[in-house]
């Protein structure tokens, strides 16, 4: 894929669906963790500052019960279970002194001294930080009757060991939703955008070939605003469709109906230049006559051509004809008018071709194209004729190095009495590449052209082959 190609990639439609409901998705489900997280968090320090509570009010009654005798055989009591929660419990007088001190061996880390300068708290914690980021010590206060303290702490390991589970586990989950979210978006796009694609597809066929008109873009059956672009489009094609094949045979009506007072105007015209009994400008008028009722002729014979030839009525003799024998034919036409314009007709053949078509209408589409080249070619140029075999089928080449045909006018050049800009000052009646699509559609074959302004142009007639004689064809080049 090409630079420019990429570069166009993020201002597709597309990809911006993708990138918004991926990024959406994705937001949306970090905030989600993030609101667990926050949530489990809050829940942990609840349940710990519960705990501790629970554990003062504890403390606070064997203490009235039975004293320090009673706190300490809980304390001994409590060693025997391992898996039982471990506290710190401090008693101090009025004055903040210690007077009995448990720490279990787990908690030596931390500095309990400082809470002989910390004031106990009857609301509220009192936190010790630890040797590690976000570890403290909570120690909750109460104070007794005698006016002595009573504190009981716990540390945050456990919760900070729960939260990086936490973390962990959402990030281990987070990234498979990433993808997930991208292959979301991509599909979710690529199946919204169908339509449009169709209708995309659509124009530029019909851009290429006007008689891809008749084409539908496929109904979404969705009942929404893309489904409503899609009827209006194809109502639209429809109505243009029905108007160009009312101007198409409005166009061969007409020139069925001028068929005959042109014939006669012709005939009048030649029969009183045949009396000679007219002054020389009568005559040199009545000539200028002859010409343009011959050229009006050739012109409607032509669209009625292309007509019936469109139509499938145009009456055609199928029979093998030699490529290299058709070939010849043209070039024998045409040689003098090349050399003449100082243009060298060559041919690069393959021997043996043969195809099923009418010599005749073949030739006269072949003629077009060799007429074609010379005319756009200037003096000194050269036009290529080559033939061979491509997958089943014949090839004919018809090569120039003329003036090239402009990217804008490559779809309109088959259309009827178009003429290019270029083409305006040249001879002709704007209907040859015409009659060629339609002798080349008749014969089951089709025509196609490459061209570059200033560098010439490449007309390529593919026809099917004859027999199985073009899989031994020989090359032949000739120059004239």
């Amino acid at each position: 894929m090409s630079l420019k190609n990429l570069r166009k990639i993020p201002k597709t439609i597309g990809f911006r669906l993708t990138f918004w409901y991926s990024g959406v998705f994705v937001f949306s489900v970090f905030l989600l963790f993030l609101f667990a997280y926050f949530y489990l968090e809050a829940t942990l320090i609840r349940r710990d500052h519960e705990e501790i509570q629970a554990k003062l009010q504890e403390l606070q009654i064997l203490y009235a019960s039975g004293g320090f005798t009673l706190i300490q055989q809980n304390i001994r009591a409590s060693q025997k279970f391992p898996g039982k929660n471990r506290f710190l419990i401090r008693f101090s007088d009025r004055h903040n002194h210690t007077l009995f001190l448990y720490l279990p061996y787990q908690w030596l880390e931390f500095d309990i001294h400082r809470l002989a300068s910390l004031p106990p708290r009857v609301r509220g914690l009192l936190r010790l930080p630890g040797p590690q980021r976000g570890l403290f010590l909570e120690v909750g206060s109460r104070h007794l009757k005698n006016g002595d303290w009573l504190q009981v702490g716990q540390d945050t390991r456990e919760r900070l060991r729960v939260l990086k589970n936490f973390k962990d586990v959402a990030t281990f989950i987070l990234f498979p939703l990433l993808i997930l979210g991208v292959l979301g978006g991509n599909l979710l796009a690529y199946r919204a955008l169908r339509p449009i694609r169709h209708l995309i597809d659509s124009i530029r066929s019909i851009s290429r070939d006007m008689s891809a008109l008749g084409q539908r873009v496929p109904n979404p059956q969705t009942d929404d605003e893309l489904e409503e672009l899609i009827s209006l489009f194809n109502d639209m094609q429809e109505k243009i469709d029905t108007l160009i094949r009312a101007m198409k045979n409005s166009l061969d009506n007409v020139a069925h109906d001028l068929r005959t007072p042109v014939t006669r105007l012709r005939g009048v015209t030649e029969l009183a230049l045949q009396k000679g009994s007219l002054s020389q400008e009568c005559q040199a008028a009545l000539a200028a006559c002859l010409e343009e009722s011959l050229e009006i002729q050739k012109l409607l014979d032509t669209l009625m051509d292309i007509s019936e030839a469109e139509t499938g009525v145009l009456q055609v003799d199928l029979q093998p004809v030699s490529i290299d024998l058709m070939v010849r034919k043209v070039v024998d036409l045409y040689g003098l008018v090349a050399e003449d314009k100082g243009i060298s007709l060559e041919t690069d053949l393959s021997t043996g071709l043969r195809v099923m078509a009418d010599p005749t209408r073949m030739g006269q589409a072949l003629a077009n194209l060799v007429d074609n080249a010379i005319k756009f070619t200037p003096p000194g140029g050269r036009v290529i004729i080559r033939s061979f075999a491509h997958e089943g089928r014949v090839a004919i080449e018809v090569e120039d190095t003329g003036v090239g045909i402009p990217e804008k006018d490559l779809p309109r050049i088959w259309d009827r009495l178009y003429r290019g800009d270029r083409s305006r000052s040249e001879k002709g009646l704007g209907l040859g590449l015409c009659l060629v699509k339609a002798i080349a559609a008749l014969h089951h074959g089709e025509v196609s052209v490459q061209s570059r302004p200033g560098k010439g142009s490449i007309f390529t007639l593919l026809i099917p082959a004859a027999g199985e004689s073009n899989e031994r064809a020989s090359r032949s080049i000739t120059k004239i």
